[in-house]
């Protein structure tokens, strides 16, 4: 396998005519190289015929020995840099592995590298190297040498077929790079240059080698200039040392280092590596910094046109849509997109043939649905389709489905009619005579791009269907298209197996993920440039271990591994972690908190290494929304501070949304209405003008406001805005969000004393919370309708009674401490309103769970739910005639009724 070729070189490439036809090696030899070749050759000497198979000198064990190896596997895959590793900085990652040899190995490579002074010397060197992929004559199979098809073999055979393929002219520039290469390092490393060569070199190449920029001109007339765009030769370009010192970048010549020279490969993975930093954090990357950089970059490699899609992702990372629309548009004008975009895909092909007509249009798409313009991202989706089916493009077809499906179900639109094929039929096997519903499309447009990738063998775009499709299972009624009939089936209710099922599926992409993951072509060297960078403190906090012990048994063990990243790809672990994070917001639904909590601290302990930003946020998010609802606001305020660090607000929504929600709810709680009101404001500003777009937001920003007014008694007002929320519910089918929604509308009814009313709107929440198997919120609105009972007088209270024992279970197995005081609340109003019920012949029916309910609702500050609970405390304690409890319990109702009635410092609730 070719570890070097550039875009569209093939694998296994061992001539130079398969290297682009260019007839070039398949590298560009450089000092760095010849450097690794000689560790090779240390690592593995020539084989020789019966030789002892214990590790060779200067090695004291079969781990010692594996740990070079591994060192140099990872060295010729590590793409950290634009530049390759100077000397000095070789020779100190060299020492990690090199304490058990007190430095043997850094002293043998400076001498040997001081010794190659001429040609002749170069020709000896590469001699010698054939010896070590060459089995010496009459080996068996039991003796041990490197295998030529190998990595390091590969690496090996590569080295001497682009010597052999030098010129003499070729050969004169190594060794000149080769002194400069050596005398950049420490002074203990110089080189002395023998004089008789130098004159020579002076006669060859009528140039002084002591001239750094001289050399540099030359090398970059002679090597750099002749790479062609598409080639899977190594052309070689000047670059600066790392995207994230962007002020050095912007000051960076092309004279200061004529060393920053780096592989096409290389400079390949470098830039998909940036692509990964602008997917995980992109507030991370400065926008005018990066695009100097780029620029920079793509004067020194005009050839390289994906530097104009690492701007627009860079543009669209930061909200800029002139700019982002405009390098898209250049990207697939000037490069006609045939590079393709950032492979991201885990199988052994290439998952989609980008850079044609069909995946600009995609990637349009997808530019139009991150700014809100939907009707926009549906006309590029769609004309996306049209082209894919008419050049048979099966597999841009299957992602531009997937798109289209995730656009429907992220932004609420109540008309999609035409989005496949046309109004009145589905593909050409069904046709009905009425258009479908927006869930019936988008459920037809899941199944056909999971078929599709199922066929085509797409692990990523099947994982992302699999849980596309339990989202909508676990949000939708998935009703038959043809429900008429004897046969016509009568369940209306989602099936949590189904969506279990699909999130099981889901994580298979890491099951077919193959374990030889280094050695396929998706490899982009992030593995093994993370792996070098945690080499040092590793190797830092081993040294400082083994110090405390004279000699080490087990060497290998010694050897902290801990810091080493997985070798499964970035994509592959968001993937797999996006199915945690959709089974906590399942079990949300279903009402399990244990399980909500499980799956967020599996996802931020085992993926945030791999996890965007957002999707990081939004699993702390869930976390301390866990605990604002069981420990109190104290407890959820501590964390959020902690999470704003990690997170600012500014930069994170999901932060910045937990925040105002917490807030909002303490000043409804403690009776700061106006500071309530001014939350509501904030939510409104943050959602989107545009219709359909941020249509959640928009919703919690409702609730919020109906809740507000419901606090401030204006009831008539708290009830049309529900009314007009639940239309926009329907309106956007958001079936979920109207069992909340009905269940508001029964808490209005009942606090304005119209019980009558408010019986409707908690069976019809009642309804909807079975057929979408919403336990937790069944169980508040079973609550609710006992509630309502009694407010229509003591003779329902038996009947109030038993839908209170009926909520109890899930309630105080799952419920918050809200919840769990108002179940105490409404259990002891229930036998208190029964008239067969004698509080001094069982008190502690009433007493102990009122105790309870003041318990939890300290914690909350929850004023008005606490003086109804003292209250209540007050007249149990007066039927038992316990004067100094009820005097007590008065005085906490009047307590928290003047902190309700008379708010005082109410801009303190801004404070945490």
């Amino acid at each position: 396998m070719s570890l070097f070729a550039g875009v569209g070189g093939g694998a296994g490439a061992a001539d130079p005519a398969s290297a682009g036809g260019t007839g070039r090696a398949l590298l560009e030899l450089t000092p760095h190289k010849i450097a690794v070749c000689h560790l090779v050759q240390v690592f593995a000497p020539p084989a020789q015929a019966g030789g002892d198979s214990v590790p060779p000198f200067p090695f004291e064990s079969v781990a010692h020995h594996n740990r070079l190896g591994l060192f140099l596997f990872m060295l010729t895959r590590s793409c950290d840099d634009f530049r390759e590793p100077s000397l000095e900085e070789l020779l100190r990652q060299l020492k990690a592995v090199d304490d058990l040899t007190n430095g043997w190995l850094c002293e043998q490579l400076t001498s040997t590298l001081s010794v190659l002074n001429s040609p002749d010397d170069l020709f000896n060197f590469f001699d010698k190297l054939r010896a070590v992929l060459t089995a010496p004559e009459g080996a068996s199979a039991e003796d041990i040498f490197l295998d030529p098809n190998s990595q390091l073999g590969v690496f090996l055979r590569c080295c001497i077929l682009a010597f052999n393929s030098m010129t003499f002219e070729g050969v004169c520039h190594l060794l000149a790079d080769l002194v400069m290469y050596c005398n950049s390092t420490d002074a203990s490393y110089d080189l002395a240059e023998d004089e008789d060569f130098d004159t020579e070199m002076n006669n060859l190449m009528d140039a002084d080698i002591g001239s750094q920029a001289g050399i540099f001109e030359k090398y970059r007339q002679g090597y750099a200039s002749e790479s062609h765009m598409g080639e899977s030769t190594s052309a070689l370009t000047c670059a600066p040392m790392s995207l994230h010192d962007f002020d050095e970048a912007n000051n960076f010549k092309a004279d200061d280092n004529p060393t920053c020279l780096r592989s096409r490969w290389q400079l390949e993975a470098y830039l998909n590596q940036q692509a990964d930093i602008l997917e995980k954090d992109p507030s991370s990357v400065p926008l005018n910094s990066f695009n100097a950089t780029m620029t920079q970059l793509q004067t020194l490699a005009p050839e390289l046109h994906r530097v104009q899609f690492l701007q627009y992702l860079n543009a669209l990372c930061h909200d800029d849509y002139v700019a982002s629309l405009d390098n898209l548009h250049r990207y697939f004008d000037y490069s006609a997109g045939m590079q393709g975009l950032f492979g991201r895909s885990v199988s052994p092909m290439q998952d989609i043939v980008v850079g044609k007509y069909e995946s600009a249009l995609l990637c349009l798409g997808n530019l139009h649905c991150y700014f809100g313009h939907p009707k926009k991202a549906l006309e590029a989706f769609a004309e996306a389709v049209r082209v894919s089916q008419m050049n048979n493009d099966d597999s841009c077809l299957a992602y531009v489905l997937g798109a289209i499906s995730n656009l429907l179900s992220k932004i609420g639109m109540s008309n999609t009619v035409g989005i496949i094929s046309s109004p009145y039929s589905l593909g050409t096997n069904i046709g009905l005579g009425t258009p479908l519903s927006i869930q019936q499309q988008l459920l037809v447009l899941l199944k056909r791009s999971l078929k599709r990738a199922d066929i085509l063998k797409l692990p990523s775009l099947l994982s992302f269907d699999h849980l596309s499709l339990a989202k909508f299972e676990l949000k939708h009624v998935q009703r038959p298209l043809v429900s008429f009939g004897p046969n016509a089936s009568t369940k209306l209710r989602t099936c949590p197996s189904d969506v279990c099922k699909n999130l099981r599926l889901s994580t298979r992409v890491l099951t077919d993920f193959g374990t030889d993951a280094l050695s396929t072509s998706n490899d982009n060297g992030s593995f093994s440039t993370s792996w070098l960078r945690n080499l040092s403190a590793a190797s830092d906090s081993w040294r400082s271990s083994s110090m405390k012990s004279t000699k080490l048994h087990n060497d290998f063990d010694n050897f902290h591994y801990h810091a080493q990243p997985s070798p499964v790809p970035a994509p592959v672990l968001q993937l797999a972690g996006s199915g945690y994070l959709l089974r906590a917001t399942a079990w949300e639904h279903y009402g399990s908190a244990p399980m909500v909590r499980m799956n967020a601290l599996v996802y931020a302990t085992c993926f945030a290494d791999a996890a965007s930003s957002s999707e990081l946020s939004l699993a702390y998010v869930k976390l301390i929304q866990q605990l604002a609802v069981f420990k109190g606001y104290s407890a959820a305020f501590c964390a959020l501070k902690l999470a704003e660090k990690k997170f600012p607000s500014s930069t994170s929504l999901h932060i910045q949304l937990l925040r105002m929600q917490i807030l909002h709810e303490r000043a409804l709680h403690q009776g700061h209405l106006k500071v309530a009101q001014q939350i509501c404001d904030e939510f409104g500003v943050l959602s989107s003008s545009v219709c359909g777009v941020d249509i959640e937001l928009k919703i919690e920003a409702s609730v919020r406001r109906a809740r507000t007014l419901l606090a401030a008694k204006q009831y008539s007002q708290a009830a049309a805005v529900a009314n007009s929320l639940f239309s926009t519910c329907y309106k956007y089918n958001m079936q979920v969000e109207n069992a909340s929604v009905l269940l508001l509308l029964a808490e209005i009814h009942r606090k304005s004393d119209n019980a009558v009313l408010g019986l409707p709107y908690a069976l019809a929440s009642q309804s909807f919370c079975k057929s979408f198997n919403l336990d937790l919120l069944e169980a508040s609105a079973t609550l609710t309708l006992a509630e309502l009972w009694l407010a229509l007088g003591s003779s329902h209270a038996e009947r109030a009674l038993s839908l209170v024992h009926q909520s109890l279970p899930m309630i105080l197995g799952h419920g918050g401490l809200e919840l769990c005081a108002r179940a105490h609340i409404v259990l002891a109003k229930c036998h208190l309103s029964d008239p067969k019920f004698s509080v001094p012949e069982d008190p502690e029916a009433v007493l102990d769970p009122l105790n309870q309910a003041t318990q939890d609702l300290q914690a909350l500050e929850y004023h008005e739910m606490a003086a109804e609970a003292y209250y209540l405390k007050a007249m149990a304690y007066n039927h038992l005639g316990k004067l100094n409890e009820r005097e007590e319990a008065a005085a906490c109702f009047k307590e928290h009724i003047t902190a309700l009635e008379n708010p005082h410092h109410e801009e303190d609730s801004l404070a945490y």
